[in-house]
């Protein structure tokens, strides 16, 4: 394989795995543009190696989908890894989904087929955009909140709240966890929980913030409208 060849599959790669991270990382999601560039080139460099080394192109032969074939099992760890339960919700599934699609896209890249892997990209870039559009259609009947929460640290304080946002149909959008405190000057015994939520317009704000304000281990708790979604 010619020197220049080789180079444009690994950057074509880089740039297919690229428009899938960034649309990934612009919603915040577990695995972004970095994760997603380095699946797809790693995905391409691998079939690249399989193709050559068992082609007879350096003297072996044997079955050139060999080493290729592990990336489609072995993807699955790394999208597992990408998948979160809070409380009675599960997040990350679409993100993982993303990641198997790009190690695909990079093997057809790897073995020089860039249409397919050209128009996958582009199917992939046109599924999240459109169901990323109907959710936000859907969400009219929603409001979106921004709910943050400093508390102590007690077993089960996050299942807690998943719980009360189940029990009262509030869908979770992200949670981001951190330790209480300014920098260099944060308590190891409570927490800080920052959550993007769509509240259904038939349930009522301050029914919702009662229901918080029962937590055990409960500090201070606040909401405000949400500046965009996640």
């Amino acid at each position: 394989m010619a020197s220049g060849e080789l180079i444009l599959r690994l950057f074509v790669s880089v740039l297919l795995g690229g428009l899938v991270g960034l649309e990934r990382e612009r919603h915040n999601r577990p695995a972004g543009l970095r994760t997603h560039i380095l699946v797809c080139l790693g995905s391409a460099l691998i079939m690249i190696v399989s193709f050559a080394g068992f082609s007879g192109t350096f003297g072996f032969s044997g079955d050139p989908a060999r080493i290729a074939a592990q990336v489609v099992s072995g993807i699955g760890f790394l999208g597992a890894g990408t998948i979160l339960r809070q409380g009675g919700f599960v997040r990350g599934l679409t993100t993982a989904a993303s990641l198997w699609v790009v190690a695909a896209v990079g093997l057809s890249v790897g073995i020089g087929l860039y249409l397919p892997a050209v128009l996958t990209t582009i199917f992939v870039l046109g599924c999240l955009w459109l169901l990323n559009k109907i959710d936000t259609s859907g969400a009219d009947h929603h409001r979106k909140r921004q709910l943050w929460l400093r508390m102590k640290k007690t077993p089960g304080a996050v299942e807690q709240i998943g719980s009360i946002l189940k029990s009262m149909d509030i869908a979770l959008v992200s949670m981001h966890l951190a330790e209480s405190g300014p920098p260099g000057k944060t308590d190891p015994e409570s927490m800080e929980l920052t959550m993007a939520v769509n509240i259904p317009v038939d349930i009522e704000q301050t029914e919702f913030m009662a229901q918080i304000m029962r937590l055990p281990g409960l500090l201070e708790a606040g909401m405000e409208k949400s500046k965009r979604q996640v």
